[in-house]
């Protein structure tokens, strides 16, 4: 039988009423930002889909529970767990989370797979996972699994720690469709431009959902990634970034830091290197990102 989900009221009332939802992931919460920053942000994030007309639904496993919409206790109580004590769940981690009763985050992999299983269509998060730097072989089930799970992902492209180039090109070979919400090039996270084009433009949150409602309609199954640049008021200076960075992952590869603990080592470094400037950057298109998604869905709910 399948796993069922503990889908809380309001959100299951949006589904069965055809209202916008957004899924938000919880990674940020327990890896992605300190306390009690992480707490301020998911709640920042989930009042600026409210603002949108839309329905905010975190995701968490809860011990062993797949939880869609969990509740600000819920944020609180994940945001002050050591980051050890909760499994950063992927595709592969979440059969061995319930199956073991594990408290979990979600990734954008896994979130996917959840926000698919509860019938919701639009997530919003920071950046994606992608190809690491240096490691051509060490790439992201972010990837593979927009290749065959139909959830239109809001960020601000792939982390900027990773090799953009190469994870354009995966995408590509997945069959992902990028749309650049108000650019023609993808955001580097951090920063709002590089000189990679991507695949089409939009100008609104109605195109968007005209691109989703066409690849429904012709049965596709992949996912749709729309790309939306970091506020310019936020924006982090390209070669500032980029050098935190290149010195965030020598520093990493000489501690012999891998696996799921590289992207969290990353970014933390490069908060530290930038004072902090790189952290608002990444608060401000987390919350942006929530916004514009939450726009798509209520303008693909009117279709």
């Amino acid at each position: 039988m399948p796993i069922p989900l503990m889908i809380n009221a309001e959100v299951k009332a949006a589904l069965e009423g055809g209202k916008p939802v957004v899924a938000l992931e919880s990674t940020l919460i327990t890896h992605g930002l300190p306390y009690p920053k992480n707490v301020e942000t998911a709640l920042a994030m989930e009042a600026a889909v409210r603002e949108s007309a839309a329905v905010p639904a975190t995701i968490a496993i809860l011990k062993g529970k797949i939880t869609v919409g969990i509740s600000p206790a819920d944020i609180e109580a994940l945001a002050q767990m050591p980051a050890h004590e909760v499994r950063k769940c992927s595709r592969r981690d979440l059969a061995i989370a319930i199956a073991r009763g594990c408290d979990g985050a979600t990734t954008v992999a896994s979130t996917m797979i959840i926000a698919h299983m509860a019938g919701i269509k639009i997530f919003a998060t920071g950046g994606i996972g992608g190809v690491h730097r240096g490691q051509p072989h060490d790439v992201s089930a972010d990837l593979s699994e927009f290749g065959k799970t139909p959830v239109t992902v809001v960020s601000s492209g792939a982390k900027s720690i990773l090799d953009l180039p190469l994870t354009l090109e995966v995408l590509e070979t997945n069959g992902v469709p990028i749309l650049g919400y108000q650019t023609d090039v993808l955001p580097a996270f951090y920063s709002a431009r590089t000189e990679l084009p991507i695949d089409q433009r939009i100008e609104s949150a109605a195109e968007a959902a005209a691109v989703i409602r066409a690849s429904a309609d012709i049965g596709a199954r992949n996912g749709i990634l729309v790309a939306a640049p970091v506020p310019p008021d936020k924006e982090l200076d390209a070669a500032t970034a980029e050098a935190a960075i290149a010195r965030a992952t020598q520093e990493a590869e000489a501690a012999g830091v891998g696996g799921k603990d590289i992207t969290p080592y990353v970014l933390n470094r490069v908060s530290e290197l930038t004072d902090g400037a790189s952290m608002a950057a990444n608060i401000a298109l987390l919350i942006n990102n929530a916004r514009v998604a939450g726009e798509i869905a209520l303008e693909l709910s009117r279709l």
